[in-house]
């Protein structure tokens, strides 16, 4: 596993209270309306619901790894891929401002996608409410394209990954770590909510993104000079 693998586990995981707001809802909301009331009722639920979801990234971490591949093979790949480098940490650091809620124009790139999700949106809905847990795949492979900065801010790094291969990989790290704030919400633990949201807890996190972005980008630099 590579430093991007892990570093995209991390967004996944750090960028929580973002992910509780996107698509804590959707993943409180497919429970509603399941037969009983046991808790273990709920998970095969969750569990193929995230699965649909994840297997979106790894689909558009896979055409964007692999063609940003292509495009640094055709262009030369070391300043290519060193270029493309430098705008992932760019990227990384204008998320570390937003977690820790000092700046949120990475917001802004959510439009990117709005004109996707409207086609999307209505075909999510028409599979609610889910009949079985088996139709949870399908509307979380659909939400996955919900535009989301967090998202498309992990993808710069699935472009820089080399391959398709390698790009799905890194959006699966992603999408590994969103699952504790996905299940959180989905099992009611609000004493995990609450310390997703924690302020404290987002400003620490946004500091280690900072500092891996500002040195992502160093020597993105140093490759490109």
């Amino acid at each position: 596993m590579t430093a991007d693998f892990y570093a995209a586990f991390v967004i996944g995981l750090m960028g929580a209270g973002h992910c509780l707001g996107m698509c804590g809802g959707v993943s409180a909301a497919i429970t509603l309306g399941i037969q009983g009331n046991q808790q273990s009722s709920r998970w095969p639920y969750l569990v193929l619901y995230n699965f649909g979801r994840i297997a979106s990234y790894m689909v558009a971490g896979a055409i964007i790894g692999g063609a940003f591949a292509n495009l640094a093979n055709y262009g030369g790949q070391v300043t290519a891929l060193a270029s493309l480098r430098l705008l992932a940490a760019i990227m990384m650091i204008l998320l570390a401002l937003y977690i820790g809620q000092w700046w949120y124009g990475v917001s802004k790139i959510e439009v990117v996608g709005k004109g996707l999700w409207r086609y999307l949106s209505p075909a999510a809905k028409k599979l609610l409410p889910l009949r079985s847990p088996f139709a949870a795949i399908p509307f979380g492979m659909i939400w996955g394209w919900l535009p989301c900065g967090l998202v498309y801010s992990t993808l710069s790094w699935a472009a820089v990954a080399g391959s398709a291969a390698s790009g799905a990989s890194v959006m699966l790290a992603f999408g590994l770590g969103t699952l504790p704030a996905m299940f959180a919400v989905g099992s009611m633990a609000n004493q995990f909510q609450k310390w997703l949201r924690n302020l404290y807890f987002k400003r620490a996190s946004a500091l280690l993104l900072l500092a891996y972005g500002v040195h992502t980008g160093y020597i993105a630099i140093k490759q490109i000079m």
